[in-house]
């Protein structure tokens, strides 16, 4: 113990405090929480996601991302009635938010009211028209109600905007009220080409990607043979011979193959014209850098050079489409919440373009090979 008027040491200078992490910085103390309750919800423990989210929002009532994720949280707990005043609150602050007015949607078909459902789902098309999966939504509940045409021209335009979303068709019993329409058996003739065209030449390994049944495997490959839209070869298996299906070369040339088929096609450019590959490779390295030091403003520009069909945007949607989207949607956010929402989403964005990365690479070897 220090007597009286004993001198004391001199005191070390406080040091600075980190930004975005002081305590009391009530946006760091939602954006810990939104994060807690995100991986909450990724180990299913709902309840305590949605409580996180709730405890998040008393610092910023009006942050749509953290609503949309309590809504989200609710609807999965089947707390319907909850889940449709969080989005009504969205809608309040942003009567254009196409997810909201989608995820609103679900809830009505859950209840089994298409005619809100539908109401809903329009309302997010109005919003985003490029929004391939409130058009399939749409479609869903037009089948439902009974709305044939109207439906089948809803699934077009969704497998427009993303052809995965044909493949999901198939097998979306909500569809069974148009399958014996030619319009849909048009939709399953459009799975079996892009299974072709993604390097699945045989029947088996098209019964296997698709999800479709033989019978109906086979039944489109006689149509489109029938139409010249593939060609029909063999090879040998020990002593067998098996059938093998290839685009016709007029397609391959339009639509592109994914890798050198089994007759014998070289692999064709795109629709979407490859652009300077390299160009875009480091493109995508500065927006990698650009998550890591947090740089919202250089992440945007980057951005918008992704989306920009002057540049590689065109690229972006002939490869990476669902990727595109959600580019696009991290732009908007980016602009509204900057710093606190690319750190919410560091991660994800992070493994997004290592994977576009990736692909790139490939791209690139294989043009200069």
């Amino acid at each position: 113990m220090k007597e009286a008027g004993e001198s004391r040491p001199a005191r070390a200078p406080p040091r600075p405090k980190k930004a975005g992490t002081d305590l009391t910085d009530s946006d760091y103390q939602r954006r810990k929480l939104h994060k807690k309750g995100v991986n909450l919800m990724a180990d299913e423990k709902l309840d305590d996601a949605a409580e996180a989210f709730e405890q998040a929002l008393r610092y910023d009532p009006e942050n749509v991302d953290t609503l949309i994720k309590l809504g989200y949280a609710k609807f999965h707990l089947d707390d319907y009635t909850d889940a449709l005043k969080v989005y009504d609150r969205i809608l309040d602050i942003d009567v254009t938010n196409a997810e909201t007015w989608n995820l609103k949607s679900l809830i009505h078909y859950e209840q089994k009211n298409y005619a809100k459902a539908l109401d809903c789902v329009e309302k997010a098309i109005d919003s985003d028209p490029t929004y391939g999966m409130a058009w399939y939504n749409k479609g869903c509940y037009l089948s439902l109600l009974m709305q044939i045409p109207e439906a089948i021209e809803s699934l077009k335009r969704s497998i427009e905007i993303d052809v995965k979303n044909a493949r999901k068709s198939v097998k979306d019993r909500d569809f069974a009220n148009v399958r014996a329409e030619d319009g849909f058996r048009r939709i399953v003739e459009v799975v079996v080409i892009e299974s072709v065209r993604q390097g699945y030449h045989t029947i088996g390994a098209i019964v296997w990607t698709t999800f479709l049944s033989k019978a109906d495997t086979e039944d489109a490959l006689l149509k489109l043979l029938e139409k010249g839209l593939i060609v029909k070869g063999e090879k040998k298996e020990g002593l067998q011979r098996i059938p093998i299906y290839d685009l016709s070369p007029d397609i391959a040339s339009r639509v592109g193959t994914e890798k050198r088929s089994l007759l014998g096609l070289r692999r064709k450019k795109l629709p979407a014209p490859v652009r300077n590959l390299k160009e875009l490779g480091q493109t995508i390295q500065e927006i990698k850098a650009a998550i890591e030091d947090e740089d919202v403003d250089a992440l945007i520009r980057s951005f918008d050079d992704l989306i920009d069909p002057k540049k590689f945007g065109e690229h972006m949607i002939g490869q990476f489409l669902e990727e595109h989207r959600e580019i696009r949607l991290w732009k908007i956010r980016l602009k509204d919440h900057g710093v606190g929402f690319l750190q919410d989403n560091k991660k994800k964005m992070s493994a997004v373009f290592d994977n576009i990365e990736t692909a790139v690479t490939k791209q690139l070897r294989s043009e200069i090979a």
